[in-house]
């Protein structure tokens, strides 16, 4: 617990207006949680502006005010200070009595690959016996317990008390995925990483940044903020790169895989092979936008001390984040593998992403292979993109199988109608309602020439249908439909 005076000494509050209350409670930025005692900090945030609602926080009992507007009150110390968000997160830190002391912090951003890029950093500190903690889009990890996580980045206090129960576990390293939305708040204000990681950059959340300009300037906050003691590893071949680190303290690590020295030395649906200046990284993740994943989880366990010799020896057995163009079929023992269609399950759900990941398996198929593409479209979401998606899936694809998303307070065939009428006569493809049966159906008549994305769903587990989520995991039915294959040779010998 902090005394006044060193909430005082933290924010440094340009005025003061009653110095008698006695915080002994948490800190908040939510008035509706408020209790006797705590410290209320008035964030002006996208959707609503907490100043608003500082007389109910006072109302509900609150000790202290940290405002950057003037406010008058009996028995509550107000301290006015210029910008909220910036005392928001150090306050945190320091509350939760300062855990990153104890920790390696490794932060990413960018547009795509922030999740690939920390889930595969995590998995090879882990082989190499480092505790580490995990906080990302898909979950959150605390050594070996994993945790629900709802934001990329949460806000400064659930932050600083994901740090507090990562130091508590005896994690020694904490990797994060830095969003846009939590530089712009300042969420990660106070955090001191050790390594910074740039992906990339392409046109998303202009619906919050409104200019792609204001969208760069939000992630290059991460690099602006590292000390002369920590790494910025940034992908130069993207055209945001040099500006990233134009401004940094940090040694800066440039990252291409276009010269000769660097570059992508074999690829194909088993994996890829990457040349580092004679360093070569086998992985059995594959793509050209994967190549650079792992090659920036690569660099980045290097620059933490660990020996490129086991962190390549690491990367060659991680398979990054569960549902990102993940090749199921590599999940078989060798016994199972020969005769089989390489399945890869996908989170795209938006005409972009579908369109890359397919662009992905038409550079690695070879000219015997044949792409099935099975995906749907969520109901209650953006109608356009049904006859956009199945247009873009008949270009890459040689057959379609469409199916149910997570159709939610929608008719599922009506989404598949809309679907269809992007599809021309000369378009094969079939349609199955019943997404399981799909799945099962198309691995199940595929061969070795086969390779099939299942998109939409990736990670998640579940299919929502009139709001209740029902059990659905396109990993494990795929995974089950390959096992129990007629031309399986395990299931040969067993007739």
């Amino acid at each position: 617990m902090l005394t006044l005076q060193q909430i005082i000494d933290i924010v440094k509050p340009s005025m003061i207006a009653g110095s008698s209350c006695i915080p002994n409670g948490k800190l908040t930025d939510d008035s509706r949680e408020v209790k006797p005692g705590d410290i209320f900090v008035a964030v002006r945030g996208n959707a609503f502006d907490g100043h608003k609602f500082i007389p109910q926080a006072i109302e509900m009992g609150a000790a202290v005010i940290i405002t950057e507007e003037l406010t008058e009150a009996e028995g509550v110390c107000i301290l006015l200070v210029q910008d909220t968000r910036l005392v928001m997160g150090p306050l945190a830190l320091a509350m939760a009595g300062n855990p990153q002391k104890d920790l390696h912090i490794i932060g990413i951003t960018g547009t795509n690959g922030k999740t690939t890029v920390a889930t595969l950093i995590y998995q090879v500190l882990t082989r190499l016996q480092t505790k580490t903690a995990l906080l990302g889009t898909v979950s959150k990890i605390f050594g070996t317990e994993r945790v629900h996580s709802t934001l990329t980045t949460p806000g400064a206090v659930e932050l600083a008390a994901d740090l507090r129960r990562a130091a508590d576990t005896g994690c020694t390293h904490f990797v994060m995925e830095v969003s846009s939305h939590a530089l712009d708040q300042r969420r990660t204000q106070g955090l001191d990483f050790e390594v910074g990681v740039f992906t990339n950059l392409s046109h998303d959340h202009l619906d919050y940044h409104k200019t792609i300009e204001a969208y760069q300037q939000a992630k290059k906050h991460l690099f602006d903020s590292l000390s002369e003691k920590a790494t910025a590893i940034v992908n130069i071949d993207d055209l945001s790169g040099h500006r990233m680190v134009s401004d940094t303290k940090a040694r800066i690590w440039e990252l291409t895989l276009r010269d000769d020295d660097y570059k992508v030395a074999a690829m194909d649906a088993d994996g890829l092979l990457i040349d580092m200046d004679g360093i070569y990284i086998q992985s059995p993740l594959t793509g050209n936008f994967n190549a650079y994943n792992v090659a920036q989880a690569f660099l980045t366990c290097v620059a933490l001390g660990y020996s490129p010799k086991n962190v390549v020896a690491a990367l060659a057995e991680c398979y990054g984040a569960a549902g990102r163009l993940e090749n199921i079929t590599l999940q078989l023992t060798d016994g199972h593998k020969q005769g089989q269609p390489a399945v890869f399950v996908d989170y795209a759900h938006t005409p972009d992403a579908l369109e890359n990941v397919l662009q992905t398996l038409q550079e690695i198929r070879k000219k015997n292979q044949s792409i099935h593409t099975v995906f749907g479209c969520g109901g209650n979401r953006d109608k356009t993109k049904r006859p956009a998606m199945a247009k873009i899936a008949a270009r890459y694809s040689n057959i379609i199988t469409v199916t149910s998303d997570n159709p939610r307070f929608e008719d599922p065939d009506e989404i598949i109608n809309e679907i269809c009428t992007g599809f021309t006569d000369e378009t094969a493809y079939q349609r199955i309602t019943q997404r399981d049966q799909a799945i099962r159906h198309v691995v199940g008549s595929g061969d070795e020439n086969s390779i099939i994305l299942i998109a939409g769903k990736g990670h998640e587990d579940y299919q929502e249908i009139n709001g209740k989520r029902h059990p659905m995991n396109d990993r494990a039915i795929a995974l089950d439909a390959l096992r129990n294959r007629k031309s399986s040779p395990a299931n040969k010998e067993i007739a």
